[in-house]
């Protein structure tokens, strides 16, 4: 067989996964949008909004790993959950659960023995139980105080054995579930950034106010100073610029290294800087996204945004090397 025929079997049979698992991603929308699962999907939601404790997620399996997946989505969204393996629970783990938690089982089947241990000390303890199973009827679903149930799918695994379509929904239903709260709790980027310091995208989260240059570091002159004086200022500091101030600080215009070329040769140095700064310069908040930020600097063509308060105060300055330096990529 050439090596030409191995590849188009190969990329039919990718292919034809994609279009079973899409399938079965379709019939899974359309059981949310029947009463039977949404109903159960905004109880859960209500119900994991107003539990004191975490959501305990639990799984075993392929189930397992994609419940491992959805806590830790779930924690990096706002929402305190941890993963809880069935045989350690079985084995003293199971003292993990309070009784301020919330329990999320995944299990396809329903009928996962694994679980046995946890379905009964939720009901012994009278903690909550949700469970995401395709079979309503089974041993996890009856024990559900809200199941949810997912539509039985084909799985794209040609001797239909292996979990496939059926993760793959696990999963979906999850990500809907972590989305859903991040709504429901008003979650933010600023809130998103404190569980996300690290890495490219704590960076895209930073806010220019972490970044921006303040106090003396801000180069600044009344707008009565002198050209000469602007120069000087503009030449001290880093910025390539001086913001130009009113008597209370409020920012009224900058002047610039390209000003300064543009009026070197024909003006007296002892003009007032207000003859020859830019007006309107472009201006962020320190609550501005360094990505935002980014963004209207190339948008600008500039390389320098002034920081000012609501008021119009200013309150520093950020260069595009900072925000660079800091990690943000266009």
């Amino acid at each position: 067989m050439s090596p030409e025929v191995s590849s188009s079997r190969s990329t039919a049979s990718a292919l034809k996964t994609l279009d079973i698992e899409m399938k079965a991603l379709e019939r899974l929308r359309d059981a949310m949008r029947a009463p039977q699962l949404g109903r159960a999907i905004e109880a859960a939601i209500h119900a994991i909004v107003e539990v004191r404790g975490r959501v305990i997620v639990t799984g075993i399996g392929k189930s397992g790993q994609i419940a491992s997946k959805i806590a830790a989505t779930m924690r990096s969204t706002g929402t305190s959950a941890l993963y809880l393996h069935p045989s350690e629970a079985s084995h003293g783990d199971l003292g993990i659960i309070t009784d301020d938690d919330i329990v999320l089982a995944i299990t396809w089947s329903g009928e996962t023995a694994e679980l046995g241990d946890i379905l009964h000390y939720c009901r012994q303890r009278g903690v909550k139980l949700i469970v995401a199973t395709s079979h309503v009827d089974s041993t996890a679903g009856r024990a559900a105080d809200i199941c949810l149930v997912m539509p039985q799918v084909r799985e794209a695994c040609p001797n239909e054995l292996a979990p496939t379509s059926s993760t793959t929904l696990q999963l979906v239903l999850g990500d809907a579930l972590a989305v859903a709260l991040i709504e429901a709790r008003g979650f933010t980027p600023s809130d998103f950034r404190a569980f996300h310091p690290g890495g490219r995208l704590g960076a895209q989260l930073c806010e220019v106010g972490q970044i921006m240059g303040t106090g003396e570091a801000v180069p600044r002159v009344d707008r009565d100073a002198s050209l000469k004086s602007a120069t000087i200022e503009m030449s001290l500091k880093r910025y390539g610029c001086t913001a130009v101030v009113d008597e209370a600080d409020v920012l009224v215009g900058a002047f610039t290294d390209g000003d300064l070329r543009r009026c070197i040769a024909v003006h007296d140095l002892n003009d007032k800087i207000g003859l020859h700064m830019s007006p309107r310069p472009v201006t962020v908040s320190a609550s501005t996204l360094a990505s935002e930020a980014l963004r209207l600097l190339n948008e600008n063509a500039v390389s320098v945004l002034f920081v000012v308060e609501d008021s119009g105060r200013l309150a520093g300055i950020v260069h595009m090397h900072d925000i660079i330096r800091a990690g943000v990529v266009a």
